[in-house]
């Protein structure tokens, strides 16, 4: 579970990689990709699922195989493929008050937190490890959540080995019980005051009807992002 308890953070949080059945191709990507910002990259290239043919939640070999991925598909995948560099697999997850919830993976490197996403608004990709703190991670996405109806209320880090046996790492079918296991994980309000969300709520909308496209080089602590996939950086 996480805390808010500021904690020394030490040069390495190692776990001994399982040994899984990856393909030749899977075990070429997984030796390729060996840094969080790595995997942020090939993340970034990737094309939005927009899940057109109908809902998915596949796993790695899924994000693999289809070259595609939505919020949840991507913190998998940066799951499975760093733990193989003797990274936790932690991802973290959101809760929106409009129930649009979002997933990231998260890692504690030297200085601090950091993490990797992929979302369909610029400001909720990832952040480089300088957080103190799980919660500090968590609300340097608070103002980049905000759009007509978004906001976050609450979040939670889950260690996904708390799956067991559960093959959400290569499974061919989509693994609906991951997602069941972070909607029932117990999360930690995030409190903000209705007179800041309100601001946040109406410069967003101004700027959308303004110029049509979502917002991200207005937003303060941008040099704590990573690098924005390329569709995102054309634009202001």
């Amino acid at each position: 579970m996480p805390t808010s308890k500021r904690l020394p953070l030490p040069r390495a949080d190692p776990v001994d990689p399982p040994d899984l059945p990856f393909t030749p191709a899977e075990r070429r990507l997984v030796a390729r990709l060996r840094t969080p910002g790595a995997v942020q990259r090939w993340l970034n290239a990737l094309p939005y699922n927009m899940e057109r043919g109908g809902e998915t939640l596949r796993s790695f070999r899924g994000v693999a195989r289809k070259g595609t991925a939505h919020c949840f598909e991507a913190a998998m995948a940066a799951a499975v493929i760093l733990e193989q560099h003797r990274y936790r697999p932690l991802v973290l997850s959101f809760e929106s008050v409009d129930l649009l919830d979002h997933v990231i993976f998260v890692y504690r490197g030297p200085r601090g937190w950091g993490s990797v996403a992929r979302s369909r608004d610029p400001g909720l990709h990832g952040r480089k490890p300088v957080f103190a703190t799980p919660r500090a991670l968590a609300l340097s996405y608070f103002d980049g959540y905000v759009d007509f109806t978004g906001r976050i209320k609450a979040y939670a880090v889950v260690d996904l080995r708390v799956l067991g046996r559960y093959d959400w790492r290569l499974a061919e079918t989509n693994i609906w019980k991951a997602e069941r296991l972070l909607l029932e994980w117990p999360h930690r309000p995030i409190v903000s005051s209705e007179g800041r969300v309100g601001r946040l709520r109406q410069r967003y909308r101004a700027f959308h009807q303004a110029h049509g496209y979502k917002p991200w080089k207005y937003y303060r602590g941008r040099e704590r992002w990573t690098e924005l996939p390329r569709e995102f950086r054309a634009r202001g």
